[in-house]
């Protein structure tokens, strides 16, 4: 179990596209992993049905790391240490903001994530992460396109 572990920051308002659904993540980050913490599902063909993860979001706020990865059976944690890169492009006219996080353990895994909201740039959340000393190692970029 672990303890005193320190939020540094949150990702928030993030989707998973998926063959048949878009599933809806919160990222939280702390001293020692990153928290992946599914908050809701729409399947394709329900979209105007459905729940796209405010709840869960909501629930998020002030919960501990130990307690948000056991909220639900599809929350998973990240060690820092196998973390290679988190790579931010942020939104133009045409797409969306993209979140890319890749990670080593038995396997290289690399998940793309696409921010819900159309507005707000989560480029304050990554600038700070590229100075945190437990994140030296990582890779950690913001993509500004030309034309934004």
């Amino acid at each position: 179990m672990t303890t005193n572990e320190q939020r540094l920051s949150r990702f928030t308002g993030w989707f998973q596209r998926r063959p048949t659904s878009l599933a809806f993540w919160e990222l939280l980050v702390t001293d020692r992993r990153i928290i992946w913490c599914f908050v809701g599902e729409s399947f394709k063909s329900l979209l105007l049905r459905a729940d796209t993860g405010e709840r869960g979001r909501q629930q998020l706020k002030r919960t501990s790391p130990e307690a948000a990865l056991a909220l639900d059976q599809r929350n998973f944690a990240v060690s820092l240490a196998s973390l290679r890169s988190v790579r931010l492009r942020e939104r133009s006219w045409l797409r969306r903001t993209m979140l890319t996080v890749t990670w080593v353990d038995d396997d290289t895994t690399t998940v793309e994530l696409y921010s819900t909201r159309s507005r707000a740039s989560p480029a304050d959340v990554v600038r700070t992460l590229q100075n945190r000393p437990e994140l030296s190692h990582v890779g950690i970029t913001i993509k500004t396109p030309r034309l934004v």
